[in-house]
């Protein structure tokens, strides 16, 4: 299809830390690897990484993997100046896979370094160094077979582009079920992941232009279960992630739920009408939350009298001939070309299984055809008004007088000049990504159901071929020199008493137990549903873990641990009390 770029690879070491920037210290060892070939396993030391160098042309397209037997990494790009131009770092197990196009001819770097202290063996596999496909359609097929790997029975994606409201583009590349090698075509319905979030939000948006609630409501008008938290929290603090809510994802696994889980409507409303506090207060700041979306799916279906699913199928779906879409509220449901995900583990393709019952933050199943007649339903409207649009468009304003780049579940933001509305989604192993230039007439629909893939990515490559006379080149903007900060002391965790730390701690707002330990000088955190967490000290009365991610310990005036506060990225500061 396209010539084939003749490349010289060399195996390198350098020695690296990932505490510092990673100093470049080349040593030639071994010599060629053609494209196709894997090199013997190879064992990574701690702090020491291989290199491969790649002598290839401006344009190439080069894609590959590590194959993590053993050993967790990192792979890391550098061009021919030496500076670093993408990392990769996915998974803990199976392929570490990258891809990248070169922006410069001359020698490039490929650096496989170990993640942290891991130690262990891993084979290097270039699959591809072609170039650079030059017409959308070819470029398209080019970027997912890269993505997809050498295998020949792999999970795939669909892809489908509109412009001026017709369907100019549509493939499907790859399998939707690896067991009975069903093959992945456009019409393949998918789970899209965070990308429903655009239909909650415009189902209230719909309710709010016909005067049956308002953005500015309190929530609890509608769900008088929620607790008083002494700020009212309103409609229009959800959908725009700025209620100060905690995530329900991640109040779940905190409390013991694994993901693959059977998780219901019924069950996150119940975890979210225990929360007694918030990240912050109403308003003043953006914090993404899952939880203000499934919150707003029952809002629709209190206000409505019907469940989400029924009235979002009478009143989008089916007006927009979109006939293969629902929300997906029942996990024993049976739905015909339907696309299974997956993730690569060391030991090849596995299940990731997804059990989700409920709807608002996700869990649309879809098509890329059919999220096409979305796309233009927004410059061709044929279900709601101009009203309705405006809100979809509106971004909030923090109390700091502060404007997100997020409105109505879409992202907000102008690339190369143009402007553009996006969202992506991933859940277990799919991955999506809408893409939409209002003002080009034209959309980008990427689904896949493999975990590492990255439709985004391949979105905005397309994007580049599709709009290629009206981009602007985005000009780098050179960041300020990091002012000089006097080193902190090292912290040494052998200061800390970890026997002050063992107990029984309690959190009634997830109703869950912790009973920590010390296990051969570890400090070790045991659940009746999690596999035991290692403690890890990062700071005085402060340790780190899975799930829970930073605990830190609350003592009272007589110096005794009375508890801990846990704090992981979309929760903060959640309460468990020693019994």
């Amino acid at each position: 299809m396209n010539r084939r770029i003749t490349v010289i690879i060399l195996l390198l070491t350098c020695s690296c830390t990932n505490k510092e920037p990673m100093k470049m210290y080349f040593h030639p060892e071994n010599s060629d690897l053609k494209v196709g070939e894997t090199t013997v396993p190879t064992t990574l030391k701690q702090h020491v990484a291989d290199t491969f160098r790649l002598n290839i042309d401006s344009g190439a397209l080069v894609s590959g993997f590590a194959d993590q037997r053993t050993v967790d990494v990192i792979v890391e790009i550098y061009g021919p100046d030496r500076k670093k131009t993408e990392s990769f770092d996915d998974p803990s197990r199976g392929r570490e896979s990258f891809q990248f196009i070169a922006k410069k001819s001359g020698i490039h770097r490929i650096v496989v370094a170990p993640f942290k202290d891991n130690v262990g063996e891993y084979t290097f596999t270039l699959s591809m160094a072609d170039a650079l496909a030059s017409t959308p359609e070819t470029r398209a097929e080019q970027l997912v077979m890269a993505a997809l790997g050498p295998d020949a029975i792999t999970p795939g994606a669909a892809i489908a582009v509109q412009r001026d409201g017709k369907l100019i583009y549509s493939k499907g590349f790859g399998y939707a079920n690896l067991e009975d090698e069903i093959k992945i075509k456009p019409t393949t319905i998918f789970h899209i992941a965070s990308v429903s979030k655009q239909f909650t939000a415009f189902a209230i948006a719909m309710l709010a232009d016909q005067g049956k609630l308002s953005l500015d409501d309190d929530i609890r008008k509608y769900l008088p279960e929620m607790h008083d938290f002494g700020s009212v929290i309103t409609i229009n603090h959800l959908v725009h992630h700025t209620s100060g809510l905690r995530d329900q994802w991640n109040l779940l696994t905190m409390a013991g739920w694994r993901m693959d889980d059977v998780i219901t409507q019924k069950q996150i409303m119940r975890v979210l009408s225990r929360q007694r506090e918030l990240n912050f207060k109403p308003g003043a700041e953006m914090l993404y939350c899952n939880s203000g979306f499934t919150l707003m799916a029952e809002i629709v279906s209190r206000v409505t009298g019907e469940s989400f699913d029924t009235w979002t199928k009478k009143n989008i779906f089916d007006p927009l001939e979109m006939k293969n879409t629902f929300f997906y509220m029942d996990h024993e449901r049976i739905v015909k070309d339907r696309a299974y995900s997956y993730y690569q583990s060391a030991s090849g393709y596995k299940k990731s299984v997804l059990n989700y019952a409920n709807a608002g933050a996700t869990s649309l199943f879809t098509t890329v055809e059919d999220l096409s007649l979305w796309a233009i339903n927004f410059e061709k409207i044929k279900v709601g008004n101009a009203n309705v649009m405006k809100m979809m468009n509106q971004r909030f304003v923090l109390a700091n007088g502060d404007t997100i780049t997020y409105a109505l579940g879409q992202g907000i933001r102008k690339y190369k000049g143009l402007n553009i509305y996006t969202h992506g989604g991933g859940d277990a192993g799919y991955r999506t990504y809408l893409l939409r230039f209002p003002d080009q007439h034209l959309s980008i629909s990427i689904f896949s159901n493999l975990a590492s893939f990255d439709p985004g990515g391949i979105s905005f490559a397309l994007a580049d071929l599709y709009l290629a006379d009206q981009l602007v080149k985005e000009k780098v903007k050179e960041q300020p020199p990091a002012s000089a900060e006097p080193p902190s002391p090292p912290f040494d965790p052998k200061s800390l008493r970890l026997l002050d730390y063992t107990g029984k701690f309690y959190s009634d707002e997830l109703d869950t137990r912790y009973t920590l330990e010390v296990v051969n000088d570890t400090l070790t955190a045991h659940h009746q549903r999690h596999d035991d967490l290692k403690l890890i000290p990062v700071k005085a009365d402060a340790v780190e873990t899975r799930y829970l991610g930073t605990l830190e310990f609350v003592r009272n005036k007589a110096g005794k641990v009375i508890g801990f506060r846990a704090s992981n990225g979309r929760v903060r500061n959640l309460l468990f009390n020693k019994e």
